[in-house]
């Protein structure tokens, strides 16, 4: 790393040169987004791109995201756009929505990993958006975290692990939101989500008419399978602790003291709420279990927090399975590779 730039008051002119300096000669930058941090490289760049697999640890056949600053830069980088996609970029750009489209060659092949199609964002953080604008450079920026591992909301939690392997760092603070962007392809006419995030179904009924879940959010994905979204595939946002979640329901506390019972070695990943209810001096806490924005924005460091515990199991208490809490579970369901006790 050949710089820290502290941007959580304000962006440093003459360091915002030397950002955009960085990206237009092949190099990665880590950056906010309001989502959650990035490794952002030149999007057009098969050389820039690679670097950012090599620091992720990535596997090739998982594509990238690429983000633009705005519509102009949008329309040159993919090809016809229906109406219904132009409604969707209408209503939810710039923010955490992704739309996966059909791209132009321009595009590295190394971002979209070999497909015809990528997902396009337009982040609505001011640091990466200054940056996208002021250098023109659309930026391919999957999470900034070593691939499996949760991904960061603040400099604190990543920079041992990305330190060695970025040209430079900004720090911006804490994520606004906490788990990545929506994904959204429009199959058949219909706006389909392959990865669920801040923007719900309903939030995409409510702009369009219309919305569907793909099959594939709580699924294992086949090896072979070729995917048009990050977070469908790979072991995801997990712990090096073995992870064990339990999903709502009115005996939730009741099976995670058992299953404490049964362990050495436990703690546990719960709400504020249930604290003095749960058998364990090792707690993490989520936040309410009132508020899901609060527990979509300290999921992933209270996924980190697990590993410094020392334990043998980790147990999480899940949320409902509707509106923003589809998409914790999500996150949950694969940080603890499946093992959910219903």
């Amino acid at each position: 790393m050949k710089y820290l730039f502290d941007w959580k008051e304000k962006i440093n002119e003459n360091e915002l040169n030397r950002v955009i300096e960085i990206l237009k000669n092949d190099g990665i930058a880590l950056l906010p987004t309001e989502t959650v941090y990035g490794i952002a490289a030149n999007a057009l760049s098969d050389e820039a791109c690679e670097k950012i697999f090599i620091a992720k640890g990535r596997a090739q056949d998982n594509p990238l995201i690429v983000h633009v600053s705005d519509k102009e830069m949008l329309k040159k980088l993919v090809k016809d756009i229906s109406p219904i996609e132009q409604k969707l970029i209408d209503s939810f750009m710039p923010g955490p929505f992704t739309l996966i489209l059909e791209k132009n060659d321009i595009i590295s092949k190394t971002a979209s990993a070999g497909n015809s199609t990528i997902g396009i964002r337009m982040p609505s953080n001011s640091i990466i958006h200054e940056v996208i604008k002021k250098s023109q450079i659309p930026l391919a920026a999957p999470s900034a975290n070593i691939s499996g591992r949760p991904s960061g909301t603040c400099v604190e939690d990543i920079f041992e692990e990305l330190k060695d392997k970025v040209d430079c760092i900004i720090d911006g603070g804490e994520c606004k939101i906490g788990i990545e962007s929506t994904v959204v392809k429009v199959i058949d006419n219909i706006p389909t989500i392959l990865r669920p995030g801040f923007i719900t179904e309903d939030d995409i009924k409510e702009a369009v008419g219309i919305s569907a879940l793909s099959n594939q959010l709580f699924k294992k994905v086949s090896k072979d399978a070729q995917v048009e979204s990050p977070g469908m595939k790979y072991r995801h946002y997990a712990p090096r602790t073995k992870c064990i979640l339990v999903e709502k329901s009115p005996e939730q506390i009741n099976k995670i003291n058992k299953l404490i019972k049964g362990e050495k070695s436990v703690c546990v990943v719960g709400f504020s709420e249930d604290k003095e209810k749960i058998n364990t001096n090792k707690f993490i806490n989520l936040g309410s279990k009132n508020d899901l924005n609060q527990i979509a924005k300290n999921v992933f460091s209270a996924l980190r927090k697990i590993d410094k515990e020392n334990v043998d199991l980790a147990i999480i208490e899940g949320v409902e399975k509707k509106d923003l809490g589809l998409s914790i579970m999500n996150r949950l369901v694969r940080a603890c590779e499946n093992n959910v006790i219903e």
